[in-house]
C-alpha cells in the first residue's frame, strides 16, 4: 500500500519549497531530487564508503613513541 499525504508548496527565497511529513523523512543530511516526467524524486543519498569516511577524518597530531624496526628473521624454503 502505498502511503500518499497532500503537502502545500511555499516560497524560501527564490525557491520553491516542501516540508517533508514526519512519515516520509529521510535519513541523514544530504538528499538526491530529480525530475521524471510530471513526478518529483527525493531520494536519501547512499551512506558513503568507508574509506571516504576515514579520508574525511581530521589528521591525529599525536606523538607516538618509537618503534624500532628490526631486521627479518631468516626464513629456510
Amino acid at each position: 500500500m502505498q502511503i500518499e499525504r497532500h503537502v502545500k508548496l511555499f516560497k524560501n527565497g527564490r525557491n520553491q519549497a516542501v516540508r517533508i511529513p514526519r512519515e516520509f523523512e529521510l535519513p541523514g543530511e544530504d538528499a538526491v531530487m530529480r525530475k521524471e516526467g510530471g513526478r518529483l524524486i527525493i531520494e536519501a543519498v547512499p551512506p558513503k564508503s568507508l574509506l571516504a569516511v576515514l579520508a574525511s577524518l581530521p589528521v591525529l597530531q599525536e606523538d607516538f613513541a618509537s618503534i624500532a624496526d628490526l631486521p627479518p628473521d631468516d626464513v629456510e624454503f
